[in-house]
This record gives C-alpha cells, structure tokens and sequence, in this order.
C-alpha cells in the first residue's frame, strides 16, 4: 500500500469524525440562559410641608452623605406661625415666672398699707360702737343709732379681715396650685414653637441616605406639594439582581445559594477590571407568590405550564460601574 492511499484513509476518516462530532453536538441542548436586571435600593426624597423652591443644591450624578442639604423652600406661612407661637411662648413665660415670684415689693407695701388702714378704721369702729352701745343702755341714744353703730363696726372688721388676707396673699405669693398651671401652660406652648419649628427645618431638605442622586425632579420658582418627591437618590453600594426563574429551576436558586453570571455591559473591554470576569451571587430572597407570567406547555398532550418566581441576589464582592437596569446573563 503506498503513501497515498494511507493518506487518503486517514484523511476519510478524519472527516467522518468530524461530521459525527458536528451531528452530536447540533444534537445537543442549547445551554439555558437565566436573564435579570440589576437593581439598587432607591430613595425619593419628598418634603414634608408645601412651599416654593427657593434653591436647589444639588445635580444629577452627585454623590451626597448622610444629612447633606438638598434643597431649600420658602414657605411664608411656616415663618409667619413660628413668630405667632414665639409670642405666644413669651406670654406664658411672663405668666409663669409672675406666678413664681410672687407680686413685687411695691404690690406687697400697697397691701399692708391697705390692711392697716383697714384695721385703724376697725379699731375706730369699735371703740364708737361701745360708746353709742352704754348710751343706748342708759337711753341717751335711740336704739336705731345704737344697731347703726354696730352695723358699722362689723363692717370695718370684715373689711379688715379681708384687708389682711390680701396682704398675706401678696407677701407669700401665689398657690402651689396657680404656679403648677402657669409652668403647665408655659410647656405647653413651648411644645406648639417646638412644633413650628421643627415644620421650620423641614423647609430645608437633607438627605436621609448616603447615595448618589439619580433625579432632580423640583425646579426653582415651583411650588412644591406635600409628599411629592423632588429628589431621587439611588445607593449604589446596596445592589442585587432580579431574577424571573421557572418554578422547575427554583431548586438551583434556593435561598442561601451562590451562582456565577456575567454583565454583558461590564465585560467588553478590560478597563473594567475584575467586571470582565463572571461575578458570584448569593440569593437571599425568593418570592413566596408566583409571578404574573407563565412557561406555556408546546404541546397539548406533553409537559405542564409552568409558573415563574422572582429570585433576587446580592454579589459577594461590589461590582464596579454597574447601574441599575443592566442585564445579567445566568446560564
């Protein structure tokens, strides 16, 4: 056998293999690829009492930490209660302190000086009802004189009696009870300028989160309603992907378990570093309730339909310059 013939052998025969390995593998199953989404946890910032924009202090793409000033609002009503309840505070105040220091020394010298003129007119009053009353008895004066004189002194005793109350009454200052319900409506109204105030701060938005800010929805000049958010912050260190898995393939994505995908947008060029390579995932979450859509059997006789379930899962290690909304491919 020459060389020739060898050749051509094995020439036929490598080709035979390769068109039986060829025929194997268009045989074969195309790899099942899972895709989702990224996500990250989003915060709309909404102001909690209405007023126009005054400044905006921030722009889209920011990054801001913790308590960083967002946005400033005028609100013309807020600042108009503040000044009615600092008032108002100032009065109770005067109140209490008046009831805790007791009426002033002048007040006090005018009540003494009221009781013991009071008390000189009674004293007058009953020496001259003696008088008329022995005259009465030996019957120089008529009795209706006699019941006049009395009548009169009585009088300048009570007057007296209460003269001396008042005067005790100014020098110890007033009840336990009256200081008690003065401090009471003091607090009280410290609570309404506490109040107004605390709607005063809220005219100035500050961030809650730390985070990226990924909308600026307020424009200066607009009024701004309560509860209508004007600022959008994403917090791009807490991510996850959104996966929508067949109820036949849930195993594979059982709370707890890892899994490699790819980023498809990460992973064109190698200036994104460790993002070209596959990313590892860990579920932690796994919908108790199936979602809206469903796996349709192809024929009537064979299989069943079947329900999909959303599966999410954070990446073990953060994954730079990924966004939310980018594709992720799990196969």
């Amino acid at each position: 056998m020459n060389i020739k013939a060898i050749v051509g052998g094995l020439a036929g025969v490598g080709l035979v293999t390769f068109l039986g390995y060829g025929v194997w593998r268009a045989s074969q199953p195309a790899p099942e690829v899972f895709q989702g989404q990224m996500e990250a946890r989003e915060t709309d910032i909404a102001p909690k009492v209405p007023g126009r924009i005054a400044e905006i202090l921030v722009k889209e793409g920011d990054k801001v930490a913790i308590g960083a000033p967002l946005i400033r609002m005028d609100s013309p009503e807020v600042n108009a209660k503040l000044a009615q309840a600092s008032a108002a505070q100032d009065a109770a105040q005067a109140v209490a302190n008046k009831a805790e220091h007791g009426a002033r020394p002048q007040e006090v010298e005018m009540a003494r000086m009221n009781w013991q003129r009071a008390k000189a007119a009674a004293e007058l009053a009953a020496v001259s009802f003696q008088r008329v009353d022995s005259l009465a008895k030996d019957g120089l004066v008529a009795t209706q004189k006699r019941d006049e004189a009395e009548a009169n002194y009585k009088a300048s005793r009570d007057g007296a009696i209460a003269a001396k109350a008042q005067y005790d009454m100014a020098r110890t200052g007033a009840r336990s009870e009256d200081k008690a319900a003065a401090n009471a409506q003091a607090r009280q109204v410290a609570g309404v300028v506490a109040e107004v105030e605390a709607a005063k701060a809220e005219t100035e938005l500050k961030s809650p989160v730390a985070g990226e800010v990924a909308k600026v929805l307020a424009r200066v000049g607009e009024l701004s309603p309560t509860g209508v958010a004007v600022v959008s912050l994403v917090d791009l260190s807490d991510q996850w992907v959104v996966l929508h898995v067949r109820e036949d393939r849930l195993p594979r994505f059982a709370i707890g378990a890892e899994f490699d995908a790819m980023l498809p947008a990460l992973s064109g060029g190698s200036a994104q570093g460790d993002a070209a390579k596959a990313v590892r995932f860990k579920v932690f979450h796994s919908a108790a309730l199936p979602d809206f859509a469903t796996w349709r059997a192809t024929r009537g006789g064979q299989g069943f339909d079947a329900r999909t379930f959303e599966v999410r899962a954070r990446p073990l290690a953060p994954i730079k310059s990924a966004r939310p909304g980018m594709s992720v491919l799990v196969q």
